[in-house]
């Protein structure tokens, strides 16, 4: 009997244990933030500041892990892996939340199927700038000069698939233009001999541009985005220049893996959107040229993801562009 009765008393215990950890809030324990680039880069600053920030709302400790390698992916598969269980995040860009899919032969996670998405932290616009000796002062000059003039331009970007190269192809897309691309190995490169006058044009990200532009050294035609940039306020976008559905931008989110529970995605996307709205936070983050989005939902960051997969998607099939 005594036998019986300790057995039925551990079992409770057992279960009322297992009943605790099963209600034991979220965060409990310490979360990661993963960056799929190598240290002191733009994004990996940005993450930095994300998590040091957060940790007070949250009551836990983020850390940072960069996990860089083969365009991003390896750090993007590392999380889609993970346990869904809401303490390994994601901080992605556009390559793999929406370009790397369609660029690489080999991967193995889907933007859309492999994340559960918290929140969109913003976008980084490109400048369409060209060297001085260029006659054109607008896009639509711009057009007008390439197809008086065919063969006599380039833009030059970062590399094939890259978001340089990809916004010249979209360019020629939707302007019905057909500008050369001249690919190079990274930006540096890139701007070198557009500054030199190598090369005629190039769409690169605003902050890099912002210093030459100002130097005169550089003319800014457009920016790349829906939204004109902070950072040049008075620089119209290409949309508004008549160029129709243009819009390449380099977003920034975060996502969890697919599966996540939504209260706990819920209670992420609470959190850092509280920490969006910090002024020291946005502060920081415009004065790394980023732009906020339209909203703050997990809704909004899925669709967004949804839709850029879909456009570089046709972009890439077009450029021919692949990587391994």
């Amino acid at each position: 009997m005594n036998t019986r009765r300790t057995c039925l008393i551990a079992l409770a215990c057992l279960a009322g244990a297992g009943s605790a950890w099963a209600q034991t809030p979220f965060p409990h324990k310490t979360l990661s933030l993963i960056v799929p680039y190598a240290p002191g880069g733009p994004t990996d600053a940005m993450s930095r500041t994300l998590a040091n920030a957060i940790q007070p709302i949250l009551g836990q400790t983020m850390i940072v892990e960069n996990k860089a390698g083969a365009g991003a992916n390896i750090g993007a598969d590392y999380v889609a892996r993970a346990p869904a269980d809401g303490y390994t995040l994601l901080f992605g860009t556009s390559a793999p939340l929406a370009i790397n899919v369609n660029l690489y032969q080999k991967i193995n996670y889907d933007p859309v199927k492999s994340f559960s998405p918290i929140i969109q932290v913003g976008y980084l616009p490109n400048v369409l700038v060209v060297h001085p000796s260029v006659p054109a002062k607008s896009v639509k000059e711009l057009i007008a000069y390439v197809k008086a003039n065919p063969g006599k331009l380039s833009f030059a970007s970062s590399g094939s698939g890259a978001s340089s190269h990809l916004a010249g192809v979209l360019f020629n897309m939707r302007a019905g233009t057909d500008i050369q691309h001249i690919p190079y190995k990274g930006t540096g490169p890139a701007l070198n001999d557009l500054l030199g006058g190598q090369v005629a044009m190039s769409f690169t990200d605003v902050l890099t541009a912002l210093p030459h532009i100002k130097a005169g050294k550089l003319r800014v035609l457009g920016v790349t985005s829906a939204t004109r940039s902070r950072a040049l306020p008075e620089v119209l976008t290409l949309m508004e220049q008549g160029v129709k559905d243009f819009d390449a931008s380099v977003f920034f989110g975060i996502v969890a893996p697919a599966g996540t529970p939504q209260d706990v995605v819920a209670k992420l996307n609470t959190a850092f959107t509280q920490v969006l709205q910090q002024p020291d936070v946005k502060q920081r983050l415009a004065e790394q040229g980023l732009e906020p989005p339209p909203q703050y939902t997990p809704a909004q960051l899925a669709g967004y993801m949804r839709s850029e997969t879909a456009k570089w998607r046709e972009v890439i099939k077009v450029s021919g562009a692949k990587a391994d």
